[in-house]
């Protein structure tokens, strides 16, 4: 079983691992423009778009459950029909989004405190952005698909690619032709549109065989689009608050001053770093919790959990060690500026609580997932996202950022602990 996880997961670990690092190096490019205010443009413009792709994120999701399901069932006209479904959902909402851009980026900017600097930086990364909407949307769907149908390599290989276009071209803008802001957000939309192509490409390559399995009739099955929209539903509405809690957070720390902003925007880097290598746990999660209850077998199914909880308290540990003993190379690595550094590093010590309170929350979001749990999902993320909020307005007047991040320490034990005492039930709904 772990060979299985592992195949799953280090793929994964490797594709999320990137999108983390490529955020630092944003944050570093932006760090070396000799302002903090360039920092926090570029966490809150980045912020923006996580509250408007995060609420999406149901199109991954929902695809990569339907179609481990669909591919342990061997139903592959299921899994094409999952894909079409997600592709069109995708794109179209990417397309809603380019055509609201003014309303969407005057309403997201009028959320920001900080000063008129901060704010026109923040324009400019979200008006070349925002047109690759729908491309961000669209690779969702395809990388869904990829999970889904046990193949974690595919979708490494284009995260790799577009981060490293990313890297290049964003380096390339900034400093050979002097464009700042604009250079990094500009790098950010052409990659990704570039790797929407390379994701059709290499469904063609790997998948192009299954369009044999294409029924038109069946694509828009009723009982199908029900469940698909219900799952969608509540992975959405967990995803709001989601977005919610981590966008109001950068939003609030804007308000603390531009010092707090940057140091804030360097620590949120820990928890990011944390989270998408957990994610990649998380996904291998869920492939392989679809591919069993499609497959109607309990008894792999919890030899996978017992093993995959296993892991994720071993990558948990290691994390509490590298952010208490080695945090220094981090915060130098992410800027230059002495006094961010300093700064940040009053609050470090909130960076060591992260894996330990955030893993089993992670882990779980994927097996519910996989099992299409999303009821449960949905109401741990409520509960705790009300937690967040409530300690936000007790602590924040006495603690200051601290109590901003005791708010969300708080929050990530809340949604591990409920959803580890509702996980018995919600998967035993997923097999009956």
């Amino acid at each position: 079983m772990d060979k299985k996880i592992f195949r799953l997961a280090i793929p994964n670990i490797i594709t999320n691992i990137t999108v983390p690092l490529l955020g630092m190096i944003d944050i570093a490019i932006a760090g070396h423009l000799g302002s903090a205010v360039y920092i926090g443009a570029i966490a809150l413009g980045a912020n923006i778009f996580n509250m408007i792709y995060w609420n999406f994120g149901f199109i991954r999701m929902s695809s990569s459950g339907f179609a481990a399901q669909a591919y342990g069932a061997r139903d592959f006209t299921e899994a094409m029909n999952v894909l079409i479904r997600s592709l069109i959902v995708g794109v179209g909402i990417g397309l809603l989004i380019v055509l609201l851009q003014y309303p969407i980026g005057k309403f997201a900017l009028s959320l920001i405190k900080s000063g008129s600097e901060s704010k026109a930086a923040v324009e400019t990364y979200f008006r070349i952005c925002v047109w690759s909407a729908p491309a961000v949307l669209g690779t969702y769907a395809f990388k869904g698909f990829f999970i889904g149908m046990q193949n974690a390599k595919t979708p490494m290989v284009i995260a790799i690619l577009n981060n490293v276009l990313n890297i290049v071209l964003s380096m390339l803008f900034v400093f050979g032709f002097g464009m700042k802001v604009a250079g990094i957000a500009l790098g950010t939309m052409l990659s990704q549109v570039i790797t929407l192509v390379v994701c059709v490409l290499m469904w063609l390559k790997f998948y192009g065989r299954l369009r044999k399995y294409i029924v038109r009739s069946s694509v828009l099955e009723t009982a199908a689009i029900r469940s698909y929209f219900r799952v969608n539903g509540d992975v959405f509405v967990r995803t709001f608050l989601l977005t919610l809690v981590t966008t109001f957070f950068t939003f609030v720390s804007s308000g603390m001053g531009d010092m707090i902003l940057a140091a804030n925007a360097l620590l949120m880097q820990f928890f990011m770093l944390f989270s998408y290598f957990m994610d990649g746990f998380a996904y291998a999660g869920e492939a392989l919790t679809g591919r069993y209850i499609g497959a109607d077998n309990k008894v792999l199914l919890a030899g996978m959990l017992r093993r995959l909880f296993f892991w994720g308290f071993i990558v948990s540990a290691v994390s509490v060690m590298i952010y208490l003993f080695f945090p220094d190379p981090i915060l130098k690595m992410l800027t230059n500026d002495k006094a961010v550094i300093e700064t940040t590093k009053s609050f470090l010590f909130w960076t060591v609580l992260i894996p330990v309170t955030g893993f089993a929350a992670f882990l779980w979001d994927g097996v519910f997932i996989g099992a299409t749990a999303s009821k449960e999902m949905r109401n741990a993320m409520v509960f705790s996202a009300v937690v967040f909020f409530a300690c936000y307005y007790i602590a924040v007047p006495v603690l200051g950022n601290n109590g901003l991040w005791l708010a969300f320490i708080l929050y990530l034990s809340v949604r591990g602990i409920l959803q580890t005492v509702w996980a018995k039930k919600a998967l035993k709904m997923a097999q009956s």
